[in-house]
């Protein structure tokens, strides 16, 4: 029977949505952007240009999807020419540009409400909220309350947190609150029954998810984050297409942090990994191991919270590569009932100013399972995608989203 496995590289936009204004991000183009600065300043020894190199991703069909969606031609090529499958883009209709909600609509729920967000001031949270973090966390205080780069508020107030036991709180222009703390002074498991706690408190503010942040190190320079992350997100408020593959007796296989962002419903397996290597390795054995009847759904956290939030362009383009260069070994292990989708998310232009996502169009590749090689439709709504999964896996319709349909 079926399987389909998606790929998703969190973050990996191809041009601004039509609604990109609205969000202060008329312009943003991740992967252009990313393709324009490699062009204009990666070099050989002998001072030959060595523009960004994703032959495999480009042979199913990115380049052309990209460019589709731009309206214009990438920079450079990518490598290779479109030989493989079906492409297009996909825009959101969500009312944000989060992760919960880019998953969320992928899957076949838009989020039609507003999320709540804290203000970008000093003492960022409400003080009562505050109060009872501390008072029912049993803390002597917390630090930071403020929108913060995780990495550097680490830096900032890690050697005070090490001093005082105060955890550090922080936002960011997500629905977020995330606490960071050190793995072994403060303790992992403490760490985690104090955001399941903030969780509880921040639900009457309307905020998606709260993160907890372990890291590791002596000192400002050692510093480190772990990848023991733990995400405590809302459930989204209908079926999604992963309750229904479980619903109808199929499995899920969810690897890195789709179960935290579907809240753990709708998994069969959770694979925990961190860093792209081993995103990777354990997509590789997700595969392996998925029985007939199956979806395998990787979320590849590094383009956005390694290279997008940290603007870093020429580690984001080197990630992808890596990626692309990887992207063989999983490929290599579909069946030939398989279906195979590489997407993302949201946007996270690292030539952007501030440090935020980006409201992007996002890629829609779709190979194997008999799929020809062509153009789709663009899509309206990511929900398309969950609806063309739902429709080849045999499951009942997603609540929102129609199946693709080629453009000639």
């Amino acid at each position: 029977m079926a399987r389909t496995i998606i790929l998703l590289l969190d973050s990996f936009g191809v041009g601004y949505a039509r609604d990109a204004a609205a969000f202060g991000d008329e312009g943003a183009d991740t992967l252009g952007h990313i393709c324009q600065w490699f062009a204009d300043n990666r070099r050989d020894a002998q001072g030959k240009a060595q523009p960004l190199y994703l032959p495999n991703l480009a042979g199913r069909g990115l380049q052309k999807a990209a460019e589709l969606s731009r309206g214009a031609a990438l920079p450079a090529a990518l490598g290779a020419e479109h030989s493989v499958g079906a492409y297009t883009y996909a825009q959101e209709v969500s009312r944000g540009k989060d992760t919960l909600s880019g998953h969320w609509e992928i899957a076949g729920v838009p989020v039609t409400f507003d999320w709540g967000y804290f203000p970008d001031v000093p003492k960022c949270f409400p003080q009562d909220l505050i109060d009872k973090l501390v008072a029912q966390g049993n803390l002597p205080g917390v630090l930071g309350e403020s929108h913060a780069s995780g990495t550097e508020i680490i830096k900032e107030l890690g050697e005070e947190h090490l001093r005082t036991g105060k955890p550090i709180v922080y936002t960011s222009a997500d629905s977020v609150l995330q606490i960071a703390a050190h793995e072994e002074a403060f303790g992992l498991e403490r760490l985690y029954a104090l955001c399941k706690l903030a969780f509880e408190l921040v639900q009457p503010y309307k905020i998606a998810r709260v993160i907890a942040r372990p890291f590791v190190g002596t000192c400002a320079e050692d510093f480190v984050r772990t990848t023991n992350r733990h995400d405590y997100a809302v459930p989204a408020p209908q079926q999604t297409l992963l309750d229904k593959m479980t619903a109808a007796g199929g499995s899920v296989y969810a690897v890195g942090k789709i179960a935290d962002i579907f809240a753990h419903r709708g998994i069969t397996k959770h694979y925990a990994a961190g860093g792209l290597e081993k995103l990777v390795d354990a997509t590789v054995q997700a595969v392996q191991d998925a029985p007939d009847n199956a979806i395998v759904f990787t979320n590849f956290v590094d383009f956005d919270s390694s290279y997008g939030h940290r603007r870093d362009i020429r580690g984001y383009g080197e990630a992808l590569e890596y990626f692309d260069k990887r992207l063989p070994e999983i490929t290599g292990l579909l069946r030939p009932d398989d279906l195979l989708l590489i997407t993302a998310d949201h946007g996270n232009d690292p030539s952007w100013q501030g440090t935020d996502h980006t409201r992007e169009k996002i890629p829609v590749l779709f190979s194997g399972a008999g799929t020809r090689c062509g153009q789709l439709v663009p899509m309206d709504t990511f929900a398309d995608i969950g609806r063309t999964i739902a429709d080849y896996m045999g499951l009942e319709p997603t609540f929102m989203g129609k199946a693709a349909v080629y453009a000639k």
